[in-house]
């Protein structure tokens, strides 16, 4: 429990910092010229360099435009250099300054489908401090293997290869990873690994996934890896393989790790519906860094260090990474500012962990703990049009899920529950289909019968508090419960001397008779304040 606790406490610090060292950041108001194109593909063949901690190669990117235009744009950070674009085969002018490549067709390019190359190399952007601050983190293993992490959450894809940086677009057909690398090195990455050449002194390794996938979570892991897998048996009865690219020097503590892991899978699939990568692979990749929700190959270096849940070993930090897969991954929002739907879904979903393995008081009392941790400074949902790094901030996780644990006892387990996985199963709502937080508002409101738009605006697009009002009232041990700043009746826990009782509660109020003062909500659904009268 304690450790759910410090997994929220964790994930604000991350967004705190996150936020204070980016200075390039992924989203916003997105550019006509890039409206204009519709991702479909990415194709990213480098070369590795250690010594001179360089790369080189080219990027294929694979797109539809809706209109005939000259200009097309493309984010990438200008640490790199850029020798030569090609459109459809035929080089074209270019430039490339303030982390953009902007191409100027000698002739206007047709409507429809293009493929657009571009070559380039240098050094890649130093991460700092990963994962806070993103970009390549060149270090060794304590055996004296060269390792290698990419982390690009904040900054985008941009941070190593040319993309339409904007969480709108997700390449529809998937990505190609070609990766080449020194041949005693391997390389993990999303989806499929299609095959492994060596040649002299390197080796390359295809990697490929089919499935759409967000700009940050393409790209790969290089290190002293050994492999290690197991199958299991999806909630849909599919058999999808488990992979582990673990250090070799700790390969004698991946089978632990993976017994947990099946838990995990398991948990998660209850709430939540099928993996949604069933077609590919459950992947885990060890990383010098501590975590992050890469597609089909989760980062982790949280050090093996579990604590107990209730009756099984939980890690913190692959719980919560993993479950990404299905909030951020396969349900994505479309606008950075509905990040909350990835951070505090996800960050629920954590505490189901609690709920499943340790009971319903350990989940309340957890909730109890965590709502201290909110900060409460500026709304989860600042608008539209927002950037990762405005939108980044740590309540998109502890508000968020403790809005989540809100709706749940609004709406009651038997409807809250299949709804969640409703949400997370739909074809309207998930893969290709990106989301905004009315549609899940929407969605969850149709399921209730009734509208939930003002604890959605109260909870994510305000910093106001649930107020609820206890006034004695005409007669002896009489008074009225109201609610003071809802447009909407609400269930609540009301406490007298006869005990607890669930009351519908609205802005004209509920009459109470008790020998003793009525307490409200004393397990802590609601973010509020009480005022007695």
């Amino acid at each position: 429990m304690k450790r759910n606790l410090y997994a929220f406490l964790m994930a604000m610090t991350i967004a705190t910092t996150a936020s204070a060292q980016n200075k390039t950041t992924s989203g916003g108001k997105l550019k006509p010229e890039q409206a204009n194109m519709d991702v479909r593909h990415y194709t990213i063949a480098l070369d590795v360099n250690f010594e001179q901690k360089t790369i080189d190669g080219y990027t294929t990117i694979d797109i539809i435009t809706a209109k005939p235009t000259h200009i097309l744009l493309f984010d990438l950070l200008d640490s790199l250099k850029v020798s030569a674009v090609l459109v459809n085969g035929k080089k074209e002018p270019f430039t490339y300054k303030n982390n953009m490549i902007t191409i100027n067709t000698v002739k206007e390019l047709a409507a429809g489908k293009a493929s657009v190359k571009v070559v380039y190399g240098g050094k890649p952007h130093i991460a700092v401090r990963p994962p806070w601050d993103d970009g390549f983190t060149f270090t060794k293993d304590s055996t004296g293997h060269q390792w290698l992490a990419i982390t690009a959450e904040g900054t985008g894809g941009k941070v190593y290869y040319p993309c339409k940086d904007h969480p709108s677009d997700e390449p529809n057909e998937g990505a190609d990873l070609i990766i080449t690398v020194p041949k005693d090195l391997v390389v993990a990455g999303p989806g499929l690994l299609i095959k492994t050449t060596k040649k002299g002194d390197k080796a390359t390794f295809h990697w490929k996934t089919n499935y759409s996938i967000n700009n940050y979570s393409i790209l790969f892991n290089v290190g002293d890896y050994k492999l290690v897998q197991r199958t299991y048996k999806s909630i849909a009865g599919n058999t999808v393989p488990i992979q582990f690219y673990v250090l070799k020097e700790h390969a004698d503590k991946a089978n632990k790790l993976m017994d947990m892991f099946e838990v995990t899978i398991h948990e998660k699939e209850k709430y939540f519906g099928e993996y949604p990568w069933a077609k590919e692979k459950v992947g885990l990749v060890e990383t010098p860094h501590l975590g992050m929700e890469h597609q089909s190959m989760v980062a982790y270096g949280n050090k093996f260090k579990y604590v107990r849940v209730g009756s099984q070993d939980y890690d913190w930090l692959l719980h919560h990474e993993f479950g990404h897969e299905w909030w951020g991954n396969k349900v994505t929002a479309i606008d950075w500012a509905d990040y909350w739907i990835h951070e505090g879904i996800g960050s629920y979903a954590d505490a189901l962990f609690t709920l499943e393995f340790a009971g319903k008081p350990a989940y309340i009392k957890l909730f109890q703990k965590s709502v201290k941790g909110i900060q409460n400074k500026q709304p989860i949902v600042l608008g539209k049009d927002i950037d990762e790094e405005s939108a980044y901030n740590g309540d998109i996780y502890s508000k968020g899920a403790f809005f989540m644990h809100t709706i749940n006892y609004v709406m009651g387990d038997s409807l809250f529950f299949p709804t969640l996985k409703g949400f997370a199963t739909d074809p309207k709502h998930t893969y290709i289909n990106l989301n905004n937080t009315d549609d899940v508002e929407q969605y969850f409101s149709a399921a209730y019968g009734k509208s939930l738009k003002p604890l959605f605006d109260m909870y994510l697009r305000t910093i106001d508090k649930l107020q609820i009002s206890v006034i004695p009232a005409r007669g002896d041990n009489k008074y009225l419960v109201k609610l003071d700043n809802i447009s909407m009746p609400l269930p609540l826990d009301i406490t007298t001397d006869a005990g607890t009782q669930r009351m519908v509660v609205d802005a004209k109020g509920t009459s109470i008779t008790s020998k003793t003062m009525p307490v409200v909500d004393a397990d802590g659904w609601y973010f509020k304040k009480v005022i007695y009268e």
